[in-house]
């Protein structure tokens, strides 16, 4: 049995109701996961001895523009002990949130500012989820596919809101 074998399997074992769908592609698992149990699960993924993913080697956002479930946000792990690599997937719908990892993995907390800044994603109890690229008076998300490539510019325009900080 392949080493993803076991990690497929120590989870279906431990979150049997919450494995959506596991995929394999050139050497490569994706596991696609109950949003309402994120946490649990990286939480195990982490700890787990048998596991060890004490690595967050990235966070991104995914729209799929027309599905109820709009948006997938995706995790690379990596465990340093097992040299192995892990990919979760949770999709939500547009009007949800799902819960932070920023807790769990200190990288996550400018991933996920990112992830919001460019889709709108909310992660629950973030502990400062606020624009990270963006001006705070961009209006939108960029990476969203119904986002118009002319842009919807600012709240204000941006001469304008230069004029009263020079007349300030």
């Amino acid at each position: 049995m392949s080493r993803a074998d076991e990690v497929v399997k120590k989870l279906k074992e431990s979150f049997h109701d919450a494995v959506v769908k596991v995929e394999k592609f050139r050497g490569e698992v994706s596991v696609t996961v109950d949003k309402n149990k994120i946490r649990e699960i990286m939480f195990f993924l982490r700890d787990s001895s048998e596991l060890l993913y004490g690595m967050l080697t990235d966070l991104c956002g995914v729209d799929y523009l027309g599905d109820a479930a709009r948006f997938e946000i995706v995790y690379l792990l990596y465990s340093l002990k097992f040299n192995d690599r892990l990919r979760i997937k949770a999709r939500i719908r547009e009007d949800e949130a799902i819960d932070t990892v920023s807790d769990i993995w200190k990288a996550a907390d400018w991933m996920e500012r990112e992830v919001y800044d460019m889709f709108g994603v909310k992660f629950s109890n973030h502990p400062d989820l606020r624009r990270i690229l963006m001006m705070d008076e961009f209006v939108g998300y960029p990476l969203r596919k119904d986002f118009p490539t002319e842009g919807y510019g600012f709240a204000e325009p941006l001469s304008v809101q230069l004029e009263e900080e020079l007349d300030a």
